[in-house]
């Protein structure tokens, strides 16, 4: 037990935690609503850099400072997606893409963020518990979401937007919740990996970290949060257990990537429902007869 919580190990656990929430807020804007982002570093920018100045320049406690960081990349969630939600396609990710990189701009350049030279010294206040139940709550709402109206309304405007409208879906509303909801996760994630590295800089945050994210849900399964939780510990851990091939890591690593898409093209768990999962998993599954035959339905 000693062996599996040193600090290595629990840093890398954190590691996964903030990861893993990271991309159950983008699996809800691109999984689950179908809306292609690739701007989810801004918001975890924003989340951690406000939580930090909340936390150096304000002094207040770390709960304020982390729901802070969280609200605030929420905004400005509702704010980028006023104007581009009613886009879609390459159309969307494009603008995601540079709301990406004007904020890593401004915060490049801003004299209370450090500029260039980063944030620092941030207060350690991240830990393995604190991220465990984190995840543990996001996954937990998350699947509530998936189960209820609003999740299948997302569902609906995923598979096809035009037929939703027609159904009396706000769809335009509806995909600002799952951006402010995503957004949020985003932020959440950046602060408690800003209280975790306690040193934060611009080029963190760039265009690769958003690709990186995708990377775990796409891989995981879209829409699916096992498959996003899975593709998350995947790509976290990747890195480190090819430390041995040195300076061709990242070779491995983009090939390991490739492999895993040629033979499961809709991720490792694309299309697994995450209550079904427990359900089957903790046998709470039943059968029941319908006309003369038997077919298994979930507890409620």
């Amino acid at each position: 037990m000693d062996f599996l919580f040193n600090d290595y190990n629990a840093r890398i656990i954190i590691n996964i935690g903030i990861y893993i929430i990271m991309a159950l807020g983008l699996n809800l804007i691109t999984g689950v609503t179908g809306q292609l982002s690739l701007g989810h570093a801004a918001f975890m920018s924003i989340g951690a850099y406000t939580s930090s100045l909340l936390s150096m320049k304000l002094g207040l406690p770390f709960g304020v400072a982390l729901l802070g960081g969280s609200l605030t990349a929420a905004f400005f969630g509702v704010l980028l997606g006023f104007p581009t939600l009613r886009l879609t396609g390459d159309y969307l990710a494009m603008a995601t893409l540079g709301f990406a990189e004007i904020v890593r701009v401004i915060l490049t350049n801003l004299e209370v963020t450090g500029g260039a030279l980063g944030l620092s010294p941030i207060p350690y206040k991240t830990t393995m518990p604190l991220v465990l139940i984190s995840v543990i709550l996001i996954v937990f709402a998350m699947a509530r979401i998936e189960r209820s109206r609003f999740g299948r309304a997302l569902l609906a405007i995923r598979e096809d937007e035009i037929a939703a409208e027609t159904m009396g879906i706000n769809t335009f509303r509806y995909k600002i919740v799952a951006f402010a909801l995503g957004s949020f996760c985003a932020g959440l994630g950046g602060s408690l990996y800003a209280h975790f590295i306690t040193y934060i800089n611009p080029v963190d945050f760039g265009f690769n970290k958003s690709i990186e994210i995708l990377n775990m849900v796409v891989l995981g399964g879209m829409g699916s949060i096992p498959g996003t939780i899975l593709g998350s510990v995947v790509l976290t851990i990747a890195p480190e257990f090819l430390r041995f091939v040195e300076q061709y890591r990242m070779l491995f690593y983009g090939a390991l990537l490739v492999i895993m898409m040629i033979f499961r093209p809709n991720g490792l768990l694309g299309g697994v429902n995450f209550t079904d999962l427990v359900l089957k998993t903790f046998g709470l599954k039943k059968k029941k007869k319908v006309n003369g035959s038997s077919e298994k339905e979930g507890v409620k």
